[in-house]
């Protein structure tokens, strides 16, 4: 068991090809976050994307206001929101709207943009960004405060600008910033005392990056006198779960090669070598799990060995199966993995084991309790007739 309880959930870019209803695709987002919302799940991240065909959600803020009215209890973050793309001033408002609609379920994920091509539409130096994340993150966290921001930089201008309101949640919600191989997410986090996704925590190159991202995330905070909290870093995997290898393998043959082929088209990243089968080669090199609940939890325990302690497992969504397997593989992950790392079963698994070490004993106790009570019955029933009145007819004359 982890010393931080492990939480869990999804994060949503999300990926959908090219030859299906797009409204469809987006409902059946919509329907994984209610059946996330009854198995537990902790939390959903949304992504925002302008481009590039698959991921088709360009605002976040809508999805969640959408979401949040269909679920209950999970938790929404904005997985990210591109600050570059956006005025501060209105990103800051439109998050703490939804702090407000959503009573305080919803969590603020910043980040720079991921796809070039949708700075590129904007005119936007794809250079500039990571420096404009910056500047954006520090006026919103002062906005979120309810400070008053006369600023001016080579992309914005505030006048004595607000907040419109004070968020929901006090002092506000939740804020994290995104990490992949650069250090740009490492850096603010310690510098603002954020959260940390890390959104390719297995990938070989976010893999090999955790780690130094991380400690520069710690370097930054000791400067400004404080310790980054593990329990608020976020790790990101992708996997698809069933009850055998072999059903996992075959309900992938949905949608991985798609999903590899778009991964690859807007940045050539897996490269499968000529003649292997592409969801064999990902797993073999520990990219993500196509397997079983206990190929799940050793994926985990891997991230665990490389990192030590981290707060929540977020698995990507990836529609590499069909909706009632993908379904199917997150129940699987509710029934079998998050019990392994939380310990609910450490109690019920004592106390079973304990039956069996004391069987004889408890068996012994059993037998001699239920023979007492056979004995304490016939007992009763024997004074009972001897105390029993002797019949007589009703002429008051003996019988023979």
């Amino acid at each position: 068991m982890p010393s931080i309880p492990l939480r869990h959930g999804a994060f949503l870019p999300p990926f959908h090809p090219m030859n299906e209803n797009p409204a469809a695709c987006m409902e059946r987002d919509l329907e994984l976050m209610q059946w996330l919302d009854k198995l537990g799940f902790h939390e959903a991240w949304i992504g925002e994307h302008h481009s590039a065909g698959w991921e088709l959600i360009s605002s976040p803020e809508l999805f969640i206001a959408v979401a949040a009215e269909r679920t209950k209890w999970i938790k929404f973050g904005t997985g990210v929101i591109s600050l570059p793309y956006h005025n501060p001033l209105m990103t800051a408002n439109r998050m703490i709207q939804l702090d407000h609609h959503t009573r305080g379920r919803v969590m603020f994920g910043a980040g720079p943009g991921l796809l070039a091509s949708d700075a590129l539409m904007l005119g936007i130096d794809p250079n500039t960004q990571r420096d404009r994340m910056a500047e954006a993150l520090d006026v919103i966290l002062r906005f979120f405060k309810g400070e008053i921001v006369t600023e001016k930089s080579d992309w914005y201008t505030f006048v004595n600008a607000r907040a419109h309101m004070l968020p929901f949640t006090k002092p506000y919600p939740e804020v994290a910033v995104v990490s992949a191989v650069t250090p740009s997410g490492g850096r603010l986090a310690g510098k603002y005392d954020t959260s940390m996704i890390c959104v390719a925590a297995t990938n070989p190159f976010g893999y090999d990056a955790l780690a130094a991202n991380w400690k520069i995330a710690n370097d930054v905070a000791a400067e400004h006198g404080r310790t980054m909290d593990p329990a608020r870093l976020r790790l990101v995997g992708p996997m698809h779960i069933a009850e055998t290898r072999a059903q996992a393998m075959e309900n992938v043959k949905y949608g991985f090669e798609p999903y590899l082929n778009y991964l690859n088209n807007n940045q050539p990243r897996f490269i499968v070598p000529k003649g292997e089968d592409p969801a064999t080669w990902f797993v073999e090199n520990k990219f993500g799990v196509i397997g079983t609940p206990d190929d799940a939890i050793a994926m985990i325990q891997r991230l665990y060995d490389k990192q030590g302690d981290f707060g929540v497992f977020l698995q990507q969504v990836h529609n590499w199966a069909d909706f009632e397997q993908t379904k199917r593989s997150y129940e699987l992950y509710q029934r079998y993995v998050m019990p392994h790392f939380s310990g609910d079963n450490v109690p019920r698994i004592q106390s079973f084991d304990w039956c069996t070490e004391n069987r004889d004993t408890l068996a012994e106790k059993r037998s001699t309790a239920a023979k007492a009570m056979f004995d304490k019955h016939e007992a009763e029933q024997k004074a009972k007739a001897a105390a029993a009145p002797v019949a007589r007819p009703k002429d008051g004359k003996e019988a023979w």
